[in-house]
């Protein structure tokens, strides 16, 4: 029998036997022995019990699963060091309006006339000013960004102008506004809800439009080389890269989850109502290759499951959490293996560790708050601090501002822990865009993390500057001819006006150190004056 403390015994006659945390324990009854009563006689019983408890009571302490991420746990920053006075984009559509990377965060904000986004470097809490520059070229709503995996001030949007646009933030950050992009790439004859960098590749980058099309792009050239039409019927949800940048997958309206090869324009595996429920759906890639997704059932319930590519027809494990109807979005640290699910509209924030363990899926903890989130932003491992033994870091944004949150594993060491830190994806692109849309792959340049991230100085500004503008120019004199003079005088007109922005910033810095120097030739004074 099993009673509620869980202690296990058997009346054997003459013994009572009691296992109790795998110790055994044996004693006489009080009732009245009966003559020619032998306890040698059970003792094979005995013995036999024994072993069925002992693994009995190993099963149960296998039941508590051993993980060094079991106690992670979540805080907010305190707020003089969250970012205040931030009018969040109301903008009805289901993308995080945040992207972060380990110098800026970038922001969806209210925009009149067009739209636009903020771009502030982390060191700038606090309060915000209204009149704070922003990145503000396109006419209608920015629905997404994504910063660039290989540069870390070049960003990428998508609007509902049906454009997208590339932008070079100064390394420093804004100091006016910033509207004239490095490259327009137009080829979308809808709203482009979705934005993606290639996370090997350089200057590759993927778009989603509401026109129910893929396109991928060479950023160098501003050239549509890959457009994946008819594939998707109704509206595309979410777009993801796997590990190196061979494979998509996809989620759309019509409740299929596709895995798309896109150099083959070919479909290699799909599975129709993945999620039954109407409301949208996410998919993004594991670093094994199978595939996590989070959707709606036919009652309404939030779901996440875990599929298997070779094998679509049953999910390798599904999950019910609640019935709640914000849109979870999942962020994946493929170091760690943790799914970081985050609702748009809830206040919290729940986390997975992936195994290759039944039920494979394990719920590790939530972190919760009072406040709603209206988007949220996921840190890259190379901005984390790794001396306090922060995995994740998000950027959760209210109505009115962003508010950091700090994931961290509690050890007492003060040393690099090297099984949190495993080597992770650095800033350097394993192949160049001509390579990969030949056919070349190549896994992610691993990094160590052990001294911290410290940020090559404009190693890869030179190469984007040099892909983007001086490759750009061939290709609009590759014709000769009349058709060449009419087209030359759009480079030479963006030129001007690059030209002309950077000579304001040269302008502006001067007059900063202009102020700086005679603030330094005011305080040598006042310390001559205490000398004497």
């Amino acid at each position: 029998e099993e009673n509620r403390s869980g202690l296990f015994q058997h009346n054997l006659g003459v013994r009572v036997v009691h296992i109790w945390k795998g110790k055994c324990v044996l004693w006489k009854k009080k009732k009245k022995k009966k003559k020619n009563s032998h306890a040698l006689s059970v003792l094979p019983v005995i013995l036999q019990y024994v072993d069925a408890c002992s693994s009995l009571a190993n099963m149960l302490r296998r039941v508590v699963r051993q993980s060094k991420f079991r106690h992670v746990f979540g805080q907010a920053v305190k707020n003089d060091q969250c970012y205040d006075d931030i009018r969040v984009s109301r903008v009805t559509w289901d993308s995080s309006f945040c992207a972060v990377n380990p110098k800026f965060v970038a922001i969806i904000i209210e925009a009149s006339g067009g739209g636009a986004f903020l771009v502030l470097p982390l060191h700038k809490t606090g309060r915000i000013d209204k009149s704070y520059p922003t990145v503000c070229g396109h006419t209608g709503p920015v629905l997404d960004i994504d910063w660039c995996p290989h540069n870390d001030q070049v960003i990428a949007s998508g609007s509902e102008d049906c454009t997208v646009m590339v932008w070079q933030i100064p390394e420093n950050g804004l100091v006016t506004s910033l509207s004239e992009p490095v490259v327009v790439l137009e080829g979308h004859s809808k709203r482009v809800g979705i934005i993606s960098w290639h996370p090997t590749a350089r200057n590759v980058l993927l778009s989603a439009g509401c026109d129910n099309q893929i396109i991928i792009w060479n950023v160098g050239t501003g050239e549509p080389l890959i457009t994946l039409e008819d594939m998707h019927p109704d509206v595309i949800y979410s777009v993801c890269w796997n590990r190196n940048g061979s494979l998509i997958c996809t989620a759309c309206k019509d409740k299929t989850i596709r895995v798309i090869d896109p150099r083959k324009e070919k479909i290699v595996a799909e599975k129709e109502k993945a999620h039954e429920g109407a409301r949208p759906m996410r998919a993004i890639f594991m670093a094994d290759g199978n595939v996590f997704t989070t959707g709606f059932s036919r009652m309404s319930e939030r779901q996440l499951a875990l599929w298997n590519p070779q094998s679509m027809d049953e999910p390798i494990s599904v999950h019910e959490m609640d019935t709640s109807n914000g849109v979870l979005l999942p962020f994946y640290d493929p170091d760690t293996n943790v799914v970081y699910l985050c609702g748009k509209g809830d206040s919290s924030i729940r986390y997975f560790e992936i195994t290759d363990e039944a039920p494979f899926v394990h719920y590790l903890n939530t972190f919760t708050t009072k406040e709603p989130q209206r988007g949220m932003g996921y840190m890259s491992k190379r901005g984390l601090d790794v001396n306090k033994c922060e995995i994740a870091r998000f950027y959760k944004l209210h109505e009115r501002k962003c508010e950091p949150i700090i994931m961290t594993v509690p050890r007492k060491s003060d040393l690099f822990q090297d099984d949190l830190y495993p080597d992770t994806a650095g800033p350097d692109a394993a192949l160049e865009a001509e390579e990969w849309f030949e056919g070349k792959n190549g896994d992610p340049i691993l990094i160590s993390l052990k001294h911290g991230y410290v940020p090559g100085k404009n190693r890869d500004l030179k190469v984007v500057k040099k892909n983007i503008l001086d490759n750009k120019l061939p290709k609009n004199t590759e014709n000769t001819g009349p058709a060449n003079k009419s087209a030359s005088p759009t480079p030479s007109i963006k030129s001007e006006a690059k030209l002309e922005e950077i000579l304001k910033e040269i302008k502006s810095l001067k007059d900063l150190v202009s102020s700086q120097e005679k603030r330094i030739i005011k305080l040598e004074e006042q310390m001559s004056k205490i000398a004497i």
